[in-house]
């Protein structure tokens, strides 16, 4: 168990529908980084496709083993995701890749219907915990920001994450539901967004950050735009859970 991880978050303009030329950025803005985790937007390396028959790969395929040689060179867990076809259905897959070569899947369980993903992509249908290093991390994508159950925590979740492409239009609602979702879950939490513009016309501000388990933003401690660095301590998480212990009274039902 660690009392203290680094976590880091990678926010670049994504390269359209070229995972190689995003695997050749990313090795470009990690190198010399060290961190316990590393977290990069949805669909790291294609962009936000809806055209899942040209850009996606079978489940383990190049986007997958680039994340987990990564994680093996740079001895820390890697998490993104990848438009993935298995059997007859795609799905939007968050991978989690540790580096002893354990991992974790989930399928965002929200399509977001506003620009046609559920006409493309399957949902997933259950959430993952995912046990790392002594904490829980509940890993989420994009649209699951919007729905607060789905975010809920039972008590056992110590960080939530979401990888993301949002866009500017809408970055409001990002600001706000992140701090909100820390809040009330009290626990870490963590958005992961893309910058530039895509094929489609849209443009991503960034606004990739980390708050506090009371709302607060915790402290940028990289000066780098395109990799944000943040140190979460489960001893003062837990100090403020029991000083604060409102989680007991979460709705069980929901």
């Amino acid at each position: 168990m660690k009392n203290n991880l680094t976590i880091a978050i990678l926010q670049y303009d994504i390269v359209w529908e070229n995972p190689e030329a995003n695997f050749q950025k990313i090795e470009q803005i990690i190198e010399g980084v060290k961190a316990d985790i590393f977290l990069l937007p949805e669909m790291f390396s294609t962009g936000f496709s809806m055209t899942p028959e040209k850009v996606a790969e079978q489940a383990y395929g190049p986007s997958f083993l680039f994340l987990q040689r990564l994680a093996i060179e740079k001895n820390a867990a890697f998490c993104a995701s990848i438009p993935v076809k298995s059997g007859n259905k795609y799905y939007n897959r968050l991978y989690w890749v540790a580096p002893n070569e354990v991992f974790f899947t989930y399928d965002k369980k929200h399509l977001f219907s506003y620009a046609g993903e559920d006409k493309h992509y399957s949902p997933g249908t259950e959430k993952r915990t995912v046990p790392h290093d002594g904490w829980n991390f509940l890993p989420l994508v994009c649209y699951d920001l919007r729905f607060p159950y789905w975010s809920s925590n039972d008590g056992s979740i110590d960080i939530i994450f979401y990888v993301a492409n949002w866009p500017e239009a809408r970055i409001a609602h990002w600001d706000l539901l992140l701090p909100a979702r820390a809040l009330e879950n009290q626990c870490y939490c963590f958005g992961i967004n893309r910058t530039g513009k895509d094929d489609e016309g849209n443009v991503y501000p960034g606004h990739s950050i980390g708050y506090k388990y009371d709302g607060t933003p915790l402290e940028n401690l990289s000066k780098n735009d395109e990799v944000l660095l943040y140190e979460v301590d489960k001893e003062s998480l837990s100090g403020f859970r029991k000083k604060f212990p409102f989680l007991k009274d979460v709705d069980q039902e929901v």
